[in-house]
């Protein structure tokens, strides 16, 4: 099982049934995947702050949500992380591609790559670091269980040695 594939049977097993995405190269199979997928809702989105604002609604709707995206795209999400997520008690699962780590060829991510577990430890986020696709197909369950019950984000970080498998 790939990587892609372990993630999305993940979630399935959580039972995510809506998925806002931003374009990512290493999630763009999982992207294809919830596409394709009759049991799942996906809106695909520009900005970061439109998609935890369309999640949010999905929550309040009876939808369990997850967004997939860059770490990158953490920054742009701190106001709405902070002042809609935590101040309401929401769940949200945050797959995110974790760029700027060892291996990444854009020396450009490297900067937010280091910056983003301080950045989810400021806001109170919980996040977790699979290292292998049976770590993260066991762990998206358990990472949804462990938003729900917190009523918090958590981020499931995929860094790149873990695409490389």
């Amino acid at each position: 099982m790939d990587s892609s594939q372990a993630v999305y049977q993940g979630l399935k097993k959580a039972g995510i049934d809506f998925m806002v995405s931003l374009p990512c190269v290493n999630l763009g199979k999982i992207i294809d995947m919830a596409e394709d997928d009759p049991d799942v809702i996906h809106v695909p989105v520009t900005r970061e702050e439109e998609g935890f604002g369309i999640c949010a609604g999905a929550f309040l709707g009876g939808k369990k949500p997850v967004i997939l995206m860059q770490n990158s795209g953490l920054g742009n999400s701190v106001n709405v992380l902070a002042s809609l997520y935590k101040l309401y008690q929401l769940p949200i699962l945050m797959i995110m591609s974790h760029r700027g780590t060892e291996g990444e060829f854009m020396s450009a991510q490297i900067p937010m790559g280091e910056a983003t577990p301080g950045v989810l430890d400021a806001l109170e986020i919980a996040y977790l670091l699979p290292k292998t696709p049976e770590e993260a197909s066991k762990l998206v369950p358990e990472a949804w269980l462990m938003a729900e019950m917190a009523d918090s984000p958590l981020a499931m970080l995929l860094d790149v040695k873990f695409w490389e498998i």
